[in-house]
């Protein structure tokens, strides 16, 4: 996507990991911000590590803004620098056992709120959530072979197009 008109066109998107700040640059600068938080307050949107942090209600660690769409406070970098990144596998909510994460300087979910479903922990904390429309992960599904948690969005994005329907 280029231009925020183009958002119209689909029916799901990913946020990817990558620098929040970074993409808030970018999003300001080519007007795509306004258009984005419209998108992600109607359509399926699934938000992974810096996009997680662009979804939360609020940012720390510093605080930044953010579409303030998932009903979540992120502390970012909350597993520490570049070098402190792991792969961890965990038990989760999704069928097929434990889940291969791979965390990179990731952030961390310290609340949730009451429509906030939980799918996946690692230390006490969620790392893996739903909130209606919404998905967000702290970690990088797309680093690993698992492909679960990708088919947990696709079959999202079906469910919300057959509501329409």
């Amino acid at each position: 996507m280029r231009k925020p008109a183009e958002l119209a066109s689909i029916d799901g998107l990913i946020i990817p990991g990558g620098e929040s700040t970074t993409f808030l640059k970018f999003l300001a600068r080519d007007g795509f911000l306004d258009a984005l938080q419209s998108f992600v307050k109607a359509k399926p949107t699934f938000g992974t590590c810096a996009g997680c942090i662009l979804l939360a209600k609020e940012v720390r660690n510093p605080a930044q803004e953010s579409l303030a769409v998932l009903d979540a406070t992120v502390e970012r970098n909350a597993y520490g620098r570049q070098i402190d990144s792991a792969i961890v596998e965990a038990e989760t909510k999704l069928a097929g056992g434990p889940l291969e994460m791979v965390y990179i300087r990731a952030p961390r979910i310290v609340k949730t709120g009451e429509g906030v479903e939980i799918l996946a922990e690692r230390d006490g904390f969620p790392v893996l959530v739903r909130q209606q429309h919404i998905l967000a992960a702290t970690f990088h599904p797309e680093l690993s072979q698992d492909r679960r948690v990708h088919k947990l969005f696709v079959d999202l994005v079906q469910s919300e197009q057959n509501k329409l329907r």
